[in-house]
C-alpha cells in the first residue's frame, strides 16, 4: 500500500505541475517548477518572466488547487455515503445536496449579489446545499422508523423540486448574461478560480475529510449490517446520521465553488474500492487522493481537447464518467444474477 500511496501522490502532484504548465501561454515544465519553488521562497536566485509568474501563481496554480480539493472532497463524501447505503452506485448528490447547491447560487445570481462579493456565490451554494440537507434528513427522522431506502426516495423528490424551482428562475432571468451566467455554472466549472477560492474551502475540506476517516472503523461495521454493527458497540443512528452530515457538508463546500461536478464522487471510489477493497481505513483516504487527481487531469482535459475552445470540466466528467457508471450498473446487475 506505501507503494500505491507514493505513486498516487507522484500522480497527484505531477498533475498540478503539467495543470499549471498548459494553457494558451505553454510554459515549459521546469520553468513552471521554479516558479513554484519561487513563490515558497526557494530558487529566489532564479529569474522567471513576470508574465509567466503571474500566469502560474495568480491564475493557473488556483484552478488547479481549487479542483484537486473539490475532487478529493467529492471523492471521499461519495466513499462514504456508499458506506452509509451499502451500495456502491449511490453518489453525494442523491441526498439533495448538489441540487440544494444549485438553487442557492442560481438564486444568488438571479438576485444580482454577485457583484456585491466575490464570496456571494459559494456562500449562497452552500447554504442551498445545508439546507437541503437538514430539511431532508429532518423529514426522514419524522418519518418513523427511518430506513436508507425511505431516505433515497426523499433525496430523490428533492431533486425534483429543487430541479424545478432551478427551472422556474432560470424562465424568469430577466437579463441574458444573467442567464449565461446560470448555465454555466450548472455545468460546473474552474474558471476564474483564485487564491480566495482555496482560502474558502482548504480548511472545510480538510477538516471534514478527517472526520469522515475517524468514523472508518463504524462504516466497515456498517457493511456487515446494523444488527451487527450495534451489537459491536456502534450507536448506528448517531453515526448514520453524523456521516451523512459530513458527507453532505464536504459536498456542499466542493460544489459552492466549482459548480455541479457529476459522477466524480460515484465513480473514483467505486474504481479505488477495486484496488484497495472496502476497508475504509484504506478506501477514504485513497479516493481522496485519486479523486483530487481525476479532477485536475479532467479539467487539464477540459482545456486541450478542443483548444482554443475550452469545455467545462463538469461536461469531460460526465463524458468519461456516464460510460464508467452503466459499466458499474451491468456488472452489479450480472453478479446478482449469479
Amino acid at each position: 500500500m506505501s507503494v500505491l500511496a507514493a505513486t498516487g501522490l507522484a500522480v497527484l502532484l505531477l498533475s498540478i505541475l503539467i495543470g499549471s504548465a498548459v494553457g494558451p501561454v505553454s510554459i515549459p515544465l521546469k520553468e513552471t517548477f521554479a516558479a513554484m519553488l519561487h513563490a515558497t521562497g526557494w530558487l529566489e536566485h532564479i529569474q522567471i518572466a513576470e508574465r509567466n509568474l503571474t500566469i502560474i501563481l495568480d491564475i493557473r496554480l488556483p484552478r488547479v488547487i481549487v479542483g484537486a480539493l473539490v475532487g478529493a472532497g467529492l471523492s471521499i463524501a461519495g466513499a462514504a455515503m456508499q458506506g452509509v447505503f451499502r451500495n456502491p452506485l449511490v453518489e453525494p448528490g442523491y441526498l439533495g445536496v448538489s441540487s440544494g447547491a444549485a438553487a442557492g447560487a442560481v438564486l444568488c445570481i438571479a438576485l444580482g449579489l454577485v457583484r456585491h462579493s466575490a464570496f456571494a456565490l459559494p456562500l449562497s451554494a452552500f447554504a442551498g446545499a445545508l439546507v437541503s440537507v437538514v430539511l431532508i434528513l429532518a423529514i426522514w427522522r419524522a418519518s418513523g422508523k427511518p430506513n436508507v431506502t425511505t431516505l433515497l426516495l426523499l433525496g430523490i423528490g428533492m431533486n425534483a423540486l429543487l430541479s424545478a424551482v432551478i427551472n422556474v428562475i432560470i424562465a424568469s432571468a430577466p437579463h441574458e448574461q444573467q442567464l449565461r451566467s446560470i448555465v454555466f455554472w450548472l455545468q460546473g466549472g474552474l474558471e476564474a478560480r483564485t487564491w480566495e477560492h482555496v482560502h474558502i474551502i482548504a480548511l472545510p475540506i480538510l477538516i471534514g475529510g478527517v472526520l469522515l476517516a475517524l468514523f472508518s472503523r463504524s462504516l466497515n461495521l456498517l457493511l456487515l449490517g446494523d444488527e451487527h454493527a450495534q451489537a459491536s458497540g456502534v450507536p448506528v443512528q448517531f453515526t448514520r446520521y453524523t456521516i451523512l452530515l459530513l458527507a453532505s457538508f464536504l459536498t456542499g463546500t466542493a460544489v459552492s465553488v466549482s459548480g455541479i461536478i457529476g459522477f466524480v464522487g460515484l465513480v473514483i471510489p467505486h474504481l479505488v474500492r477495486l484496488i484497495v477493497g472496502s476497508d475504509h481505513r484504506l478506501l477514504l483516504p485513497f479516493s481522496a487522493l485519486f479523486g483530487a487527481s481525476f479532477l485536475v487531469l479532467a479539467d487539464l482535459a477540459s482545456r486541450m481537447v478542443l483548444q482554443p475552445i475550452t469545455l467545462q470540466v463538469g461536461v469531460v466528467c460526465a463524458c468519461i464518467g456516464a460510460p464508467l457508471f452503466m459499466m458499474m450498473l451491468l456488472r452489479k446487475r450480472k453478479e446478482g444474477s449469479t
